[in-house]
């Protein structure tokens, strides 16, 4: 991706310092964690429901057997139905099923999993094709990877801008696996662009990374993402009644359906193995 590619809005790229950080909690899973069992943000657990529920289509409750890489708090255990599911992480959270698994370089079995998870993840690995090649690796032959991940929407590079959380650029090439895109010294670097310039064309992701068969795309959050006080970074929210998160829900879809590249905070795309 060149930089002619950019955008006209907001399109250069963006690296604010972890000091800048406007919101609370940076990098605190277990906080995080402990403050969303404890039940008090309702807006976030109607966000997480809507990030993982759409993946059951594709998980058999009584015989698929699967993995999440970098699945951070581990939420989508909670709502996803599987014969075994293993939450896996870089790190040693207690409610991790496996420890310590860097995702370029798994300690799984070829061909052991029917799916596998990356929810909001990719765009912190420093190196797309590794990654991929290694998801390939691990899934059975006509295995599913399951992926939810931001959109580099205006709405979503203004937001960066505003919290300065994370950061973004253009100027890189997600196919090229000798080069990082973001700082692989870093766990919580991300390249809030990576999941668009992997996956907006989806005929170029399938030549270029080999492997796999995108069978769907989609966009979602807008309302309901601002409104939910953040996942792991935290910032200011006012709970809201179902009823309410669900008519904002409504109007995602709308936003969302008409002009994703402007107001879809979120994506999902399902990969087959090919």
């Amino acid at each position: 991706m060149t930089s002619s590619a950019r955008p006209l809005i907001l399109g250069a790229p963006y690296r604010p310092a972890h000091e800048e950080n406007r919101m609370r909690n940076e990098g605190n899973v277990p906080e995080a964690r402990k403050a969303f069992y404890a039940g008090a943000n309702k807006n976030l657990v109607f966000l997480l429901d809507n990030r993982f529920r759409w993946m059951q289509r594709f998980i058999d409750p009584d015989t698929a057997e699967g993995v999440e890489l970098g699945c951070g708090q581990g939420y989508g255990k909670d709502v996803l139905k599987a014969k075994s599911y293993l939450l896996t992480d870089y790190n040693e959270y207690d409610w991790l099923d496996v420890k310590m698994v860097d995702a370029l370089e798994t300690p799984f079995k070829d061909a052991q999993f029917d799916f596998v998870i990356a929810s909001n993840m990719i765009h912190h690995v420093p190196y797309p094709p590794k990654f991929f090649a290694e998801v390939r690796r691990i899934l059975k032959p006509g295995g599913k990877l399951l992926v939810q991940d931001v959109n580099a929407s205006v709405l979503m590079r203004m937001m960066l801008h505003m919290m300065r959380i994370e950061g973004y650029s253009y100027d890189v090439d997600v196919f090229d696996d000798s080069k990082p895109v973001n700082d692989p010294s870093d766990l919580w670097s991300g390249n809030n662009v990576v999941p668009n310039l992997l996956f907006d064309d989806a005929a170029a992701f399938e030549t270029r990374m080999g492997g796999f068969k995108v069978l769907e795309q989609g966009f979602s959050e807008t309302l309901v993402y601002l409104a939910s006080g953040g996942v792991t970074s935290k910032t200011f929210f006012i709970p809201l009644p179902r009823p309410v998160l669900q008519v904002l829900h409504g109007i995602d879809k709308v936003l969302c359906g008409v002009a994703p590249q402007v107001f879809a905070l979120q994506r999902r795309a399902v990969l087959e193995k090919i």
